[in-house]
């Protein structure tokens, strides 16, 4: 039995769901044969959901993430900060 009290972070739960959204994305792009990071940056450039494919719902669960915090948590991620 361990002493240490386990943190449980609603910002590091949120991190992870907006983290499995954003590889669905990735691989529904794949699938469709297109290049995946260039669609998610122009997306994420333009705001305009046509650069993601409806495939496998991949545009609809992209527009559950909020793009200013999406581009926070990837700076964030680059960057190593916590």
């Amino acid at each position: 039995m361990s002493d240490k009290t386990i943190q449980f972070s609603v910002r590091d739960e949120h991190e992870n769901e907006v983290r499995r959204i954003l590889t669905e994305v990735y691989k529904a792009l794949s699938e469709k044969g297109y290049n995946p990071v260039s669609q998610i940056v122009g997306y994420l450039l333009s705001e305009d959901p046509t650069y993601i494919t409806t495939h496998n719902n991949a545009r609809s669960l992209v527009r559950r993430i909020d793009r200013d915090e999406l581009l926070q948590i990837l700076v964030r991620d680059y960057l190593g900060i916590r």
